[in-house]
């Protein structure tokens, strides 16, 4: 007996040298040879900042050229995070987003001009001689703002599934470590939310005050989330497995220039009353202070004003119509085109809704702004006519009479005799003058936020 247990010991030895030998063999190839271990990176090029408002920014721009709102000259002051936390999270969120905001309102183009707030630069310009500021343009509106919430930590939510089961297996070798055979798994994950919010608000640059209802807030909340899956097998005491874990955490950099985007295009819309809710989406709701504007502009325009402006849309909207400021049968046929629904022919003037309708759904594509361009050289074309024929009505209108000249008084009057009076004389009736017909007037944009004149109104 002890001959079969000495003889079965020195067997076991004899495998676990063998094993021993192999891995130091295969730990002397170079591939696996711990101290040659590699790891390959990924390799990436240099790409164009794209997000899902880049088109909207640009079509913002175009909109502003075919409502023809005119130029608006937008500075930012410095926009910084309001809450302090962008130096004790390490950089989780950016301590200063000016040039993001500075990247957003130059991309739009069109009518929106984009003046840098940067005092040091042109007092810099000016001491050199490279520049004066004589020729610098001023500021409309001045927009303010900044970080104002990052709420960490507002929900975390954790899962997990672990299994195992073991065994016994009978006639297994004595010199086996063990007799049980298993296997355990396990999944667990974990996910947590944050919220960032954006204000900001608009002011008029020359008095500095706040424009009412010139004003956003936005809020995004951003996510991240941890997965660890593992899978282990026993095998009669060792234990063989596989193990893997991901971790992912939504931009909260992107987050805020998404924000910085999208309160743009609200903003930027809104003073201009732009229906700019048809860049954010389909499910995305008129803005009640745009509403509110055309409302208030339709209110105080005249009845032929109203029609000129319908008009003046309808053409952009692809119509055959003509700018006279009358109900005509090409007008009519348009509006009929336009809203199958609405009673053409029975028409006196235009109705709110109708107004609004048109004036909110005209196209901002390239078509839509050739024609803009077609009607801006009708209506140069047209006020141009219109002046000649008020210089020519001012040279053709007579001259003042001239004042009659004092008499002088005799020292001694004498009493004149006395003397039938003069026969009346018939003279025909002028003709009265012709109705002058009111110009066509521009249809700029509704302008809410702006300074309108008795003129733009």
């Amino acid at each position: 007996m002890m001959q079969t247990r000495q003889g079965s010991g020195t067997k076991g030895f004899l495998r676990a040298a063998a094993a021993g030998a192999l891995l130091l063999t295969l730990s002397a190839c170079g591939s696996a040879n711990p101290h040659n271990v590699q790891v390959e990176l990924e390799k990436s090029a240099p790409e164009v900042k794209i997000t899902s408002y880049t088109k909207a920014l640009s079509d913002l721009g175009n909109m502003s050229v075919i409502y023809d709102t005119g130029a608006v000259k937008v500075q930012c002051t410095d926009i910084t995070d309001k809450t302090g936390t962008s130096m004790t999270t390490g950089g989780e969120i950016q301590r200063n987003i000016t040039e993001i905001m500075k990247s957003t309102l130059n991309s739009m183009g069109g009518n929106i001009i984009f003046i840098e707030y940067d005092p040091s630069f042109i007092q810099n310009q000016m001491v050199t001689g490279y520049s004066q500021f004589k020729n610098k343009l001023i500021p409309d509106v001045v927009i303010t703002g900044g970080i104002t919430e990052f709420d960490r930590g507002l929900e975390t939510r954790g899962t997990g599934t672990d299994a195992s089961l073991t065994a016994k297996v009978s006639g297994a070798p004595s010199w086996f470590p063990s007799d049980e055979f298993g296997g355990a798994y396990g999944d667990t994950a974990k996910a947590g939310k944050a919220r960032i919010t954006l204000d900001f608000n608009m002011k008029d640059f020359q008095t500095l005050a706040g424009i009412p209802k010139m004003t956003t807030t936005n809020s995004m909340v951003v996510h991240k989330a941890v997965h660890e899956k593992e899978v282990g097998i026993t095998l009669f005491g060792p234990t063989f497995g596989l193990k893997g874990s991901i971790k992912k955490v939504q931009g909260r950099h992107e987050a805020v220039r998404l924000l910085v985007q999208v309160s743009m295009i609200q903003l930027i819309g809104k003073y201009l009353a732009m229906p700019y809710w048809r860049l954010l989406g389909d499910d995305t709701k008129p803005d009640p202070v745009v509403m509110e504007a055309i409302a208030l502009t339709y209110s105080n325009m005249a009845p032929e004003d109203r029609i000129s402006s319908v008009q003046q849309w309808l053409f952009i909207h692809g119509y055959d119509v003509d700018i006279t400021g009358e109900l005509d049968a090409k007008t009519r046929a348009a509006i009929k085109k336009f809203d199958p629904s609405v009673p053409a022919e029975s028409l006196s003037g235009i109705p709110k809704d109708l107004f609004q309708r048109i004036y909110i759904s005209m196209p901002y594509d390239t078509e839509a702004m050739a024609r803009r361009n077609k009607l801006n050289e009708i209506l140069n074309a047209l006020a141009e006519e219109q002046a000649q024929a008020e210089q020519a009505a001012a040279q053709q209108a007579p001259a003042p009479a001239p004042a009659a000249a004092p008499q002088p008084v005799a020292a001694e009057p004498q009493q004149a005799p006395a003397q039938a009076p003069p026969p009346q004389q018939t003279q025909a009736a002028a003709p009265p003058p012709a109705p002058k017909k009111k110009p066509v007037r521009r249809a700029t944009g509704m302008g809410f936020g702006r300074m309108l004149s008795e003129d733009e109104w």
